[in-house]
Parts: structure tokens; sequence; C-alpha cells
């Protein structure tokens, strides 16, 4: 048997107040999406001011990072280098996903859209330093 970890409503929570904190910080408006395991989704907040437009994309890099088990940035790097990796199937391989790791184990993902792809990673991973 396998014991695995879980991601509760109240680390998404605390995943999702770290991210604004540090976007709010910086004065950026996001969209902040945090999934379980397998990418589905248990809390998505889009601060006043971020674009309507941020919502779905939040969402599918958070979930990009679940289903892969790793961050999206090195995924959007490497499609210079390999162009098929734009025709993974869900695959969203744009920086801003990172997934969050309890006890070496991956048990969820959040997913940052509003601004520039590397201040979105900056956000997450603030957001994810709190499940670490």
């Amino acid at each position: 048997m396998i014991e695995t970890k879980q991601l509760e409503l109240a680390d998404a929570r605390a995943v999702v107040e770290a991210a604004q904190k540090e976007a709010a910080a910086n004065g950026w408006k996001i969209s902040v999406s945090v999934v379980d395991a397998g990418g589905h989704p248990i809390l998505y907040e889009r601060m006043d001011g971020a674009s309507p437009a941020t919502a779905r994309i939040a969402y599918e890099k958070a979930r990009t990072a679940a289903m892969f088990r790793g961050p999206t940035g090195p995924m959007e790097d490497r499609i210079a280098e390999r162009l098929a990796m734009l025709a993974l199937p869900g695959a969203t391989p744009v920086k801003g996903g990172v997934p969050l790791v309890a006890g070496g184990q991956v048990v969820g993902a959040v997913g940052i859209s509003g601004v520039l792809p590397q201040q979105d990673h900056q956000v997450a991973e603030a957001g994810a330093a709190t499940v670490r």
C-alpha cells in the first residue's frame, strides 16, 4: 500500500493568501488557482483589477504543474528546442505553474496569471512555499 498525503482546503487558502501577498507587495493584479494532485480545482481567486482572461490561464498552469509533476517554466523553456512540447495533451507550458510538494509527494499545484511570466512564477513560488 502507498500512503498518500492530501491537500486540504486550509492548505489551499494559505497558498492563495501567500501568493496574493507577494503580488500585492509588488503592485501586481493576479489570478491564483490551487488544484489537487490530479489537477482538479480546490480554490481560485482573482484579485480586483486582474484581467478576466487570467482565470482560465491560472487554472491551466496549475493543472499542468500537477499532472506533469513539475513546474511549467522548464516546459516553456524547452519549446524553442522541441516544438513537439506544444502537442502534449492537456499541457499549458507557460511559466507560472508550480507543484505543491509535501513529504516528497506532489499533493497539488498552484497557478498564477496576470503579470510577466517570470513574475507569475515568482508569485507561484511564494504560494508554494507555504506547503513545503
